[in-house]
């Protein structure tokens, strides 16, 4: 069963966009809410969904007596989910260098012993 909740927004706005006004979502928890009750479990984190999102962008130009128009692309924060928290690794600073040789040493030993 999926539970849909209407998620708090703030009103995006800018004069020389078109549409002006823009709702943009926002994450009300640092964690995210499990269990049958909905507490909070700080193991996942609340993170914004986002939507790329064409608007127009008003020029400096006019033609005609009209303003001038740019497509603009930009992505707007539409929800929230959840994501593992990731854990901390005290010994090393980059994490992604280490789990890097591990890969290789794993190759390494994958080769067939008549090599």
């Amino acid at each position: 069963m999926n539970i849909y909740y209407l998620l708090p927004c703030r009103i995006s706005y800018d004069p020389t966009r078109y549409p002006k006004y823009i709702p943009e979502a926002y994450c009300l928890c640092k964690g995210c809410l499990t269990g049958i009750y909905g507490e909070e479990n700080f193991h996942f984190r609340s993170t914004p969904v986002y939507m790329p999102t064409v608007i127009l962008r008003r020029t400096s130009a006019c033609a005609g007596g009209r303003y001038v128009y740019t497509e603009d692309y930009v992505t707007i924060p539409v929800g929230c989910t959840c994501v593992p928290e990731q854990e901390k690794e005290a010994d090393s600073v980059n994490s992604s260098i280490g789990k890097q040789e591990m890969k290789l040493l794993v190759n390494q030993n994958d080769k067939p012993a008549s090599e």
